[in-house]
């Protein structure tokens, strides 16, 4: 389910926290379907628990899961709570975008390529949408 890269600069946490809100996402984790314990997690990725019980909380925190003492953790929304109000998501997102479009860039990717990675990626997160 989850893929990390020891060698990348961005810190584990963010890795685990970036995969499942991926799966969430994309439909892959739907609201109700359990996690994995965090033991568990923390044992498949070879990295230390706390790492992923950080992951586990900054996602409840953003009210994607939930997690009750002796049950576990569910998904508990495909959305995040709002982090302000839509215009302040938006700009953020664009900021963010912005950014992705200079990385790719100063990759060497021509405006063609750019938009086919993007279209593609389109279609990951929003085939299944009605």
């Amino acid at each position: 389910m989850l893929t990390i890269h020891l060698d990348s600069p961005v810190p584990l946490v963010d890795q685990i926290v970036a995969g499942l809100r991926q799966a969430i996402a994309v439909g892959e984790l739907a609201p109700g379907d359990p996690l994995p314990p965090v033991r568990q997690v923390a044992a498949d990725l070879d990295v230390n628990l706390n790492t992923v019980a950080r992951a586990y909380r900054a996602l409840e925190d953003a009210g994607l899961l939930s997690t009750v003492r002796g049950r576990g953790t569910r998904v508990t929304a495909s959305q995040e709570r709002s982090r302000g109000s839509k215009a302040e998501v938006r700009k953020s997102l664009v900021e963010r975008v912005r950014n992705l479009l200079a990385d790719a860039r100063l990759a060497g990717l021509s405006e063609a390529e750019t938009h086919e990675m993007i279209r593609q990626q389109l279609h990951v997160f929003w085939e299944n949408v009605p």
